[in-house]
């Protein structure tokens, strides 16, 4: 069976250096180097901390901050691939539908409130498909309350 991403795509948040996205339990950053450029991982930087990550190309910064919330520091990787783009994977603390980060930096890389919502409205529907293993919720649509991670449902 296929990862829920990878059957129902991402939604992503565009910036001036790449994007980032999540799903319940983690936070990607991809950084576009540029077409051309020539570079190596020697020349890339990048410390994660529990609250804080930075990144520097070539000893110039492209984000550092503290993070939206709290991420496990010791489970985050970092890749330079195709020598153009720098993949950060953040393992979140707080892993519920209920986390989802309206900005990847406090008060930077924030999301427009369309995104947010298609934001939420992934993660809610990838904590039914961990609630629900035997059925697809990949393709599906959803309305009504989403945000906030949905409905507390009985259990």
């Amino acid at each position: 069976m296929a990862h829920f991403d990878e059957r129902s795509g991402i939604v992503s948040c565009k910036t001036e250096w790449g994007s980032w996205w999540q799903t319940i339990e983690e936070v990607f950053i991809e950084v576009d180097a540029g077409v051309g450029t020539v570079l190596s991982a020697k020349e890339i930087k990048c410390t994660i901390k529990s609250k804080s990550i930075a990144l520097f190309i070539k000893g110039v910064t492209v984000f550092e901050g503290e993070l939206f919330e709290h991420v496990h520091a010791d489970e985050a990787v970092w890749t330079f691939e195709d020598k153009r783009y720098v993949r950060i994977c953040l393992s979140k603390a707080h892993d519920t539908a209920a986390h989802c980060w309206p900005s990847l930096l406090v008060g930077q890389f924030k999301v427009d409130p369309a995104t947010f919502d298609g934001m939420q409205k992934k993660l809610t529907l990838q904590r039914f498909q961990f609630e629900n293993p035997g059925m697809d919720f990949s393709g599906a649509e959803m309305t009504g309350n989403y945000q906030g991670g949905g409905p507390e449902l009985p259990g």
